[in-house]
């Protein structure tokens, strides 16, 4: 029944060979690699108002566009960075990579460890952020906000483990919609301004304090939620057709004009507009104004709901990629390193679903709440990699290194300053957990990392260790033990095949009470085997620790050197939900023994009819 619910949900199994084929240009790369950025559009805007209307008041529209200007040029120096990294760092794992490369292996986990908190937030924030602008404009769904939420999440996760053609296509036609959607937002609403129309005065419950440095800086951090999502080109190069380079280049240029357009024009929009968010999102409240309640409202809050969880996307482009690079070198756990039926990191895209999905819970998908936690993660991994890649300039040089170095430079102190921006302004709003948790997350892949130096070190197969094995003159003295708590098919069924590998076979059996050792014993005569049956009597129900103990007495024999094959009886049922019927006793007997360097577990496995 699994193998028949995969293959509906994800598809038949893709061979190695049709990788190429999965990639994808510009056409379906820039709406999969640019819809966090360019959804960042629906929040980010009203974040700043969130944080400056409640202070200053109407004041505070004023100074909107001057905020998004300074968001904007940043955007254009990210750009022209992130442009040089995807040119010399073709592989993926965009910041990782470039920092471990030219500042050290600490600089490139630290912006590994960054960069996968940050692609974990954009999944929570992103999607409770696109459910948020639903039910603001149909509030009858507000008390299922979560579960809404969740079921988001298990439809992104099951788009893309069919696979990244097959997920670009799928989440690909929305962030066109979306872009349409508001570049006539736009036009509309400048027209509607042109032809003499008043917006209302706003009613605000404000402070009426000025505008100060701290609250531009403040609102400034939470605008800043815009960029996140531009490094993603650069981390999914290798996901791009050939060439791969040229195609992520010109996704990102054409990522940054939308971004220009949009952002920059939504925030001139809701100055003219004098839009209050709060209880229902910016870009629904001016559709409301520039549309009323036609067609066109409904289709601007549609399609930026849909935007804001196709957002998440991004991250289930790049987190999965991410993980792999660094699994490969050893710093998160291997088995995200392998690609599943569908040709996807699909550990990678099932691990991203969990955590997200768990942090939308826990804070019960408030956009105002997660976004404290978000962006400053993402700044650190933007100035690590634009500080590795002014240090290869300056150590490499060649043809051009001078303009190059300036520009990472500019990025290197702007990221560097939005960094300390975001953390000040935002601390007491929860980056102070980011700010903990990422050294946290560092120390834990170096000791994964140490694991498996370790493991290697181990395994590693020396001179002395050829010298030692002989192999073909040292051979091990096996001898059999079958485990049984009664007489069946099953453990008659081991026992066969416990004399074909051994002459040296005992059954084992631990009683708990003299009647149930007598039923085992008489049972055992009727086979009229010669193979010895030990009956172990032992009160407190235990298993492996009686067997252990008869292994090491001096009754069995044992010699060091000998190996011992203890072979486990099983039956095994046919249907899934039988096996919820049935103790797992043989896997917590194999697990115990498998500690045991002597020790050799074999399952004799005997299948069952319905």
């Amino acid at each position: 029944m699994y193998d028949n619910l995969k293959r509906v949900l994800i598809g038949k199994p893709l061979k190695n060979e049709e990788s190429d084929g999965q990639r994808y240009g510009i056409l379906w790369g820039l709406p999969i690699l640019a819809s966090d950025a360019i959804s960042s559009v629906a929040y980010a805007g009203q974040e700043m108002l969130l944080v400056m209307l409640p202070v200053a008041g109407a004041l505070a529209y004023d100074q909107l566009s001057l905020v998004s200007g300074a968001i904007i040029v940043l955007l254009l120096i990210l750009t022209l960075s992130y442009r040089q990294t995807i040119e010399h760092y073709p592989n993926g794992g965009g910041a990782y990579i470039v920092a471990k490369d030219n500042l050290g292996t600490k600089a490139g986990v630290t912006a590994g460890a960054a960069l996968c908190i940050d692609y974990i937030l954009t999944v929570a924030v992103s999607i409770s952020s696109g459910v948020e602008q639903i039910t603001s404009a149909f509030t009858v769904l507000k008390p299922y906000t979560v579960i809404i939420c969740i079921a988001m999440v298990l439809f992104l996760m099951i788009g893309n483990l069919r696979g990244i053609r097959e997920a670009s296509k799928l989440f690909g036609l929305p962030a066109y919609a979306f872009m349409i959607a508001l570049l006539l937002l736009l036009i509309f609403g400048f027209a509607k301004i042109k032809g003499g129309y008043v917006a209302p005065e706003p009613t605000i419950k404000s402070l009426g304090e000025p505008i100060t440095l701290i609250l531009l800086l403040r609102a400034f951090s939470s605008g800043c939620t815009a960029l996140t999502g531009v490094e993603a080109v650069s981390n999914a190069v290798p996901n791009f057709k050939s060439p791969s380079v040229k195609y992520a280049k010109t996704v990102l240029l054409l990522l940054s004009i939308i971004i220009l357009v949009l952002f920059g024009g939504t925030s001139v929009l809701a100055n003219m507009y004098h839009v209050v968010p709060g209880e229902r999102a910016m870009l629904v409240l001016i559709a409301e104004q520039v549309f009323g309640h036609g067609f066109m409202y409904y289709y601007v809050t549609i399609t930026t709901f849909i935007i804001l969880i196709m957002a998440a996307n991004t991250a289930y482009s790049g987190f999965p990629l991410l993980l792999a690079v660094m699994a490969k070198e050893g710093f998160v756990p291997r088995q995200l390193s392998m690609k599943g039926d569908r040709l996807s990191y699909s550990n990678g895209i099932l691990f991203l679903s969990a955590v997200a999905s768990g942090l939308i819970i826990l804070f019960k998908a408030n956009v105002t709440s997660l976004i404290g936690l978000y962006a400053i993660g993402v700044f650190i991994s933007f100035t690590l990699s634009q500080a590795g890649m002014l240090r290869r300039w300056l150590k490499t040089r060649g043809k051009n290194w001078v303009p190059k170095a300036i520009v990472n430079g500019l990025g290197a102190l702007a990221t560097t300053l939005a960094v300390i921006i975001i953390a000040f302004t935002k601390f007491h709003q929860g980056a102070w957990v980011v700010i903990v948790l990422i050294p946290i997350l560092i120390v834990l892949m170096f000791r994964v990392k140490r694991h498996y130096e370790n493991i290697r070190k181990q395994l590693k197969v020396s001179q002395k260790t050829l010298d030692r094995a002989d192999i073909n003159n040292k051979v091990y003295t096996n001898r059999v033990i079958v485990p049984l708590s009664s007489v069946n098919k099953s453990s008659i069924r081991a026992l066969k095949y416990g004399k074909t590998i051994s002459p040296n076979v005992t059954a084992f059996c631990v009683a708990t009470d003299e009647e149930s050792a007598a039923k085992v014993q008489e049972k055992y005569n009727e086979l009229g085997t010669p193979i010895p049956l030990i009956i172990k009597y032992n009160p407190y129900r235990k298993v492996v620790e009686p067997l252990l103990e008869f292994i090491e007495s001096a009754e069995y024999e044992y010699k060091k050197g000998d190996i011992i094959t203890v072979i486990l009886p099983q039956f095994v049922v046919k249907r899934w939900w039988q096996r919820l019927l049935h103790n797992q006793t043989g896997r917590y007997v194999e697990r115990k023994l498998l500690k045991h360097k002597h020790i050799v577990v074999a399952v004799m496995p005997l299948q069952l009819n319905d």
